[in-house]
């Protein structure tokens, strides 16, 4: 019978990591991000506070590598595919609850520490869009998708907003859709852009 050969040195150090990951995000999103302690997740993860330190030097940076870890809605596809995988997520979020979601943006949020290491999180989202969108401005036009996303999601769960709070959620994306759809689709140019038009004389 041959025996088992044990782990090596840098597979037991992708368990713990994952292990110590998987205890921070239970903790940042049940304590938030400035009541979370590193203290505390060793202690979730059933490890010593030195070992996290060790592994990751800060709470910011165990926080980004949370966010990092975080599943990124795909968006690829026509403008138009790209804007309904974009309508799709957003319409689960308004469905429920998203719990853990909600907790990592309250933290964003709240704390400038936090926001600085979820952008690189953010970023990855809104390059998946910006590759959908055929138009110079691309970077721009993901990033006022998502800060829209975003605005929606908060204004609905955390600030509740009266209106958006009860909201059909389907009325909600159905009135949503043409301006997405119009930030994803390659821009018009037969007449004046809305800039031009701003900056006329009257």
């Amino acid at each position: 019978m041959t025996t088992p050969r044990p782990s090596s040195r840098a597979e037991q150090r992708r368990r713990t990591e994952a292990r110590i990951l998987d205890a921070a995000a239970r903790v940042f999103v049940a304590d938030g991000y400035e009541r979370t302690t590193i203290r505390a997740v060793a202690s979730a993860a059933g490890v010593d506070p030195g070992l996290v330190m060790h592994y990751f030097g800060s709470k910011q940076e165990l926080y980004r590598r949370v966010i990092d870890g975080a599943p990124v809605p795909e968006v690829s596809g026509t403008p138009a595919e790209a804007a309904d995988q974009i309508l799709a997520t957003l319409a689960d979020r308004l469905a429920s609850v998203p719990v853990a979601s909600l907790a990592l943006l309250r933290s964003m949020l709240t704390n400038p520490e936090a926001a600085s290491a979820a952008s690189a999180g953010i970023a990855r989202y809104e390059a998946q869009i910006a590759r959908a969108i055929p138009a110079a401005d691309a970077g721009l036009r993901a990033a006022l998708i998502s800060a829209i996303t975003i605005g929606i999601t908060v204004s609905r769960h955390l600030i509740k907003s009266d209106e958006l709070a009860t909201a059909d959620p389907a009325q909600v994306i159905g009135l949503l859709r043409p301006c997405v759809l119009s930030l994803a689709a390659c821009p018009d140019h037969s007449g004046p852009d809305i800039g031009s038009r701003l900056g006329a004389s009257p």
